[in-house]
């Protein structure tokens, strides 16, 4: 079954042009030339890019497909659509570019951040603000479950990051000023608090902000501390079991935000705030800290989120994180 999945979903991202969106000749051309993948182990990816631009970028490194507008969070979902949240909205795109779901921002609140599918169809979003929340939401939008946050500031940009929901039904969601990543229950009591301001990571001079955390099949949460410049595998106790920075891969971190932990155990990152013109935009690295492929793209001025499709021709699988 997981063959013939991958081998449909392969097929659907590459092998049928009319999902594709298409790019006036001008635009093409000049895709053609947008960032290059480097890798001595020969790794091409494929893969959704949020933040200054939302698009899918394929293997050759030209962008299959794309919509306007800066985003959060997004997925690739198993029907070939693409849930994004950008512009204070949660949008579901045909690859035709019909929204085929959409839900807005309440007025009460400023921000939307998370956006992801859920394995029972619904989708969980993140309000940040006033009233600062976790929304799962119905396929006609209808909000089903409401979960309250507790953030540590008032500033609503500087509330949470990319929150997930876990197999026993509570919800990671990464506190930046807080200096933690906080497990929700259901009923919005807190149950667990990962610590980022550990004393052998830095303390809070660091400035060690949880931005992704992504809960691995082992239970470890693999987090991004974006400030801190720093990705770090925590177990359940908050224990460091595993972390990478600047010292190990010369220099590549700049306000690491997305990322992703790939089924041979490499772990994807973005380095959200890369401006140098010949330093890497995402980059993968080994459980031994190797560096083995990189995006690299003097265009592009930031990406928020990954999600990577395949890896030389092969999908990587759904879902791609929790």
């Amino acid at each position: 079954m997981r063959t013939i999945f991958r081998s449909f979903l392969v097929a659907l991202l590459f092998a049928t042009p009319s999902l594709l969106l298409p790019l006036p000749n001008a635009q093409a051309e000049d895709a053609a030339a947008f960032g290059k993948q480097v890798s001595e182990q020969g790794i091409k990816h494929s893969f959704l890019v949020t933040g200054s631009m939302t698009a899918i970028i394929g293997e050759d490194s030209t962008i299959a497909w794309q919509v306007p507008g800066r985003s959060r969070d997004g997925f690739v979902l198993p029907n070939g659509n693409v849930l994004v949240s950008h512009g204070n909205e949660a949008k579901e795109y045909t690859r035709e570019g019909e929204v085929v779901f959409q839900y807005t921002l309440s007025t009460e609140n400023k921000e939307l951040g998370t956006v992801v599918r859920l394995p029972d169809g619904n989708t969980m979003v993140v309000e940040r603000g006033a009233k600062p929340r976790l929304l799962e939401l119905a396929g006609d939008g209808t909000i089903v479950a409401e979960i309250p946050l507790q953030p540590d500031s008032d500033n609503a940009h500087m509330q949470t990051r990319m929150a997930r929901k876990l197999d026993n039904g509570n919800y990671i969601v990464p506190h930046l000023l807080g200096f933690a990543v906080k497990e929700y229950a259901p009923d919005g009591k807190v149950v667990r608090v990962i610590k980022t301001d550990l004393e052998e990571l830095g303390g809070r001079p660091e400035e060690n902000w949880p931005f992704t955390a992504i809960t691995l099949e082992s239970g470890n949460l693999l987090v991004n501390l974006t400030h801190g410049n720093k990705t770090v595998e925590f177990n359940q106790a908050g224990e460091v079991v595993w972390r990478v920075d600047n010292s190990h891969v010369d220099g590549r971190f700049a306000d690491p935000c997305g990322g992703q932990r790939l089924a041979n155990g490499n772990t994807v990152i973005c380095s959200y705030g890369q401006r140098k013109p010949t330093m890497a935009k995402v980059f993968e690295i080994t459980r031994d800290k190797e560096v083995v492929w990189e995006y690299i793209n003097p265009k592009l001025s930031g990406i928020h989120e990954i999600h990577v499709l395949t890896t030389n021709g092969e999908s990587t699988g759904w879902p791609p994180l929790k």
